[in-house]
């Protein structure tokens, strides 16, 4: 299930957006949340590139909480700069969902995440 609403979210969800949201330029919409997806390109710099039990969110640069601020900013710019902020948050947003997944299923395997004291709050509102 968490695969399955991971790659929703990054790939389907974005569509229904840019389908209901920005009507007449859709295709253009969607591009730019498929090319927020470069984002990803900062794993490159961890070590393992790839790990399972890692949360994202605050572990890698573009991931982070000092790059957040930057992405909302996009949100108050016109376009196509908007819909990119959109696409970077939503991409950290499902980002983050995934690890409140890993959280349900492995808390000791977020032990060392640097985003442990944001899950945790947010588990505990939502009651996970």
């Amino acid at each position: 299930m968490q695969t399955f609403t991971h790659y929703f979210l990054h790939f389907g969800f974005p569509l229904l957006i840019a389908l209901v949201f920005f009507r007449k330029e859709w295709k253009m919409a969607y591009l730019l949340f498929l090319a927020t997806m470069l984002i990803d390109l900062d794993h490159l710099l961890a070590t393992p590139v790839f790990a399972a039990n890692r949360c994202s969110i605050n572990f890698h640069p573009l991931h982070s909480y000092y790059a957040m601020p930057f992405y909302i900013i996009l949100l108050f710019l016109r376009k196509p700069f908007r819909i990119i902020g959109i696409g970077l948050l939503f991409h950290l947003l499902t980002d983050f969902i995934d690890c409140l997944f890993l959280y349900t299923s492995c808390k000791e395997c977020l032990a060392t995440s640097p985003a442990l004291d944001l899950i945790e709050t947010v588990a505990s509102w939502i009651h996970i």
